[in-house]
């Protein structure tokens, strides 16, 4: 009889929650099949396999708290031909000393299975390449394991529980509304793990072999991936680094107390926090923010620049502002964290600085949200003198995403252009197309933006500030959203829509949207400026009612000489 043990978890911990169990009593297992998640403070962790063989007993139940070196599941071992029992039992100091070696090839060998990477490699596999991709973790990435998914997912629950708590103002009534935020986080990971799952099929449809690992780049056409029991040399014609990035800590004293959370811990909290400082009132900051305040807790947001999401128009961070008291968020701009001490009852006070003045807030949970870096272990960019952008802070590419090696590609947040999911995917399916000798380049100017705050905020091309610090001459049509039948019936009034017309060729040239289901909307204004639509052609087009996208239509005609539905 074999035993299957916990062997580790994700960062330092050292205990954790069951989570699916993928076996039943009498299974046939191979070495390498997934058995199980287990759950921990510092996210998801896969248990695999280490040995063949027929399950006979499972020691655990789902949701049960597992540490380490626990029993897991006991197993009869397969037996091989020559008569002994192929188990393959874990001794991981044996392996480490004499691991398994194997030397594979490749055209395109992609590092890093998130939105860049694995649709980098289901692109080129499409064409007939043959590829490997390298994830260390699992695949999607950030964006579906620890970011744009898990919070949207949170976004949706605190809508819904808002949306109860405001039943009378539809004429309906809901009593005793309340928030389960297990249930939240376990609705969290069910769509993550569908969707991880529909990732892990297309690789497989594809043909494409995935390899559990880090990747280190040898030489331009050499990649070496270690394991814990594995070492695999890629012999490949390409490289495409993927690698993605991790969340910034900002030098504060006491930033690492266990009080202190990262996103990723954040969207594993099933204990809701009275008091909630966020520590940087960016776009992950925001958004977290609101769903707390959703969920009830007091959310405190200090912020270093003079505006929360400070990048945006003035007019809009006004608006999100002003709907950010009204939901109970206390603001704090202009202001440097100083110090994050304990308190001897295990809360925190976040000691900063306003306008000269000392202030302290005391809190439950600290979340810190300062923006994300480029990950780079491991990778052994130095030795290949692969070169970084003039801030050091990417690996720095062309407009065809080649690095100075150029058969070398980086795409998404490693190369720290845009850090958004949609554009690393953009980027991966254009150094495939590169790599196939198309010669494509990348188009910056129409990358969309989606906010996830309450409500949406959505911006494409030039906003009004850059536009006016550019130079360049333009006209602005706005239409509220109070003045949308569709956004009344909502019950989602607030925000507006913004166009902007560059005055010289009359073309649409920027757009931002704050709104019931703005990050929607978008879409359409994205592809008039992407096609160099005029505001007179949108304003010639006719637009369903009652939809929200009417606004749109509103104020193009704002622009043109002024809306009808508002004086």
């Amino acid at each position: 009889m074999i035993e299957i043990k916990l062997e580790q978890l994700s960062g330092e911990s050292k205990s954790g929650k069951v989570g699916k169990i993928n076996v039943k009593i009498g299974d046939e297992i191979k070495e390498g099949d997934e058995l199980l998640q287990v759950e921990s403070q510092k996210g998801n962790v896969s248990v695999k396999s280490n040995a063949n063989g027929i399950i006979e007993e499972i020691v655990i139940d789902e949701g049960d708290t597992i540490n380490i070196g626990d029993v897991l599941f006991k197993i009869d071992g397969v037996k091989t031909e020559d008569g002994t029992s192929k188990t393959g039992g874990f001794n991981y100091f044996n392996n480490l000393m004499q691991p398994q070696k194997e030397e594979i090839e490749a055209d395109i060998t992609v590092i890093g299975a998130g939105p860049g990477g694995y649709v980098a490699a289901i692109y080129a596999a499409k064409q007939g390449k043959k590829v490997i991709v390298i994830e260390k973790e699992h695949v999607g990435g950030t964006c579906l394991n620890h970011g744009c998914i898990p919070t949207k997912a949170l976004v949706r629950s605190s809508e819904v529980y808002r949306n109860m708590k405001e039943a009378d103002s539809f004429g309906l009534f809901a009593d005793n509304v309340s928030v389960n935020m297990e249930k939240v986080i376990n609705r969290k990971d069910e769509i993550k793990n569908q969707l991880k799952n529909g990732i892990e099929y297309l690789l497989q449809k594809h043909n494409i072999q995935k390899l559990d690992g880090n990747g280190e780049i040898i030489d331009a056409n050499t990649v070496f991936v270690k394991a814990n029991r594995t070492e695999t040399t890629i012999n490949t014609k390409d490289i495409i680094i993927a690698t993605g990035s991790e969340p910034s800590m900002v030098p504060i004293k006491g930033i690492e107390s266990k009080n202190v959370l990262t996103s990723k811990e954040a969207l594993q909290m099933k204990n809701l926090p009275k008091k909630l400082v966020v520590v940087g009132g960016g776009v992950i900051g925001m958004e977290f923010a609101f769903i707390y305040a959703s969920f009830g807790v007091e959310v405190f947001v200090v912020e270093y620049a003079n505006q929360v999401l400070a990048s945006l128009d003035n007019d809009v961070c006004d608006e999100i502002s002003e709907i950010a008291k009204e939901n109970g968020i206390k603001l704090y701009t202009s202001s440097k964290v100083e110090a994050i001490d304990e308190t001897e009852n295990g809360e925190c006070v976040v000691s900063f600085s306003q306008d000269g003045e000392s202030k302290y807030i005391s809190c439950d949970k600290v979340l810190a949200s300062v923006g994300r870096q480029p990950y780079f272990e491991g990778l052994g960019i130095e030795k290949l003198e692969i070169e970084m952008n003039d801030k050091k802070k990417g690996i720095k590419v062309n407009e065809k995403m080649q690095t100075n090696i150029s058969n070398i590609y980086a795409i998404g947040d490693v190369t720290n252009i845009i850090q958004l999911a949609h554009v690393a995917s953009h980027q991966g399916i254009i150094a495939v197309d590169n790599i196939l000798g198309k010669n494509k380049t990348i188009d910056y100017s129409t990358v969309p933006s989606a906010i996830f705050t309450e409500p949406e905020i959505a911006v494409v091309g030039i906003t009004e500030k850059i536009a006016n610090e550019k130079g360049i001459e333009i006209e602005i049509g706005k239409f509220p959203m109070s003045a949308n039948g569709k956004a009344l019936t909502l019950g989602e009034a607030k925000g507006f829509v913004k166009i902007i017309k560059e005055k010289s060729t009359g073309k649409i040239i920027g757009s931002t949207i704050i709104g019931a289901h703005a990050t929607d909307l978008l879409a359409s204004v994205t592809l008039c400026i992407n096609n160099g639509l005029t505001t007179e052609q949108i304003t010639e087009t006719i637009f369903a009612h009652p939809t929200t996208a009417e606004s749109i239509h509103e104020a193009a005609l704002n622009v043109e000489g002024g809306a009808i539905h508002f004086a």
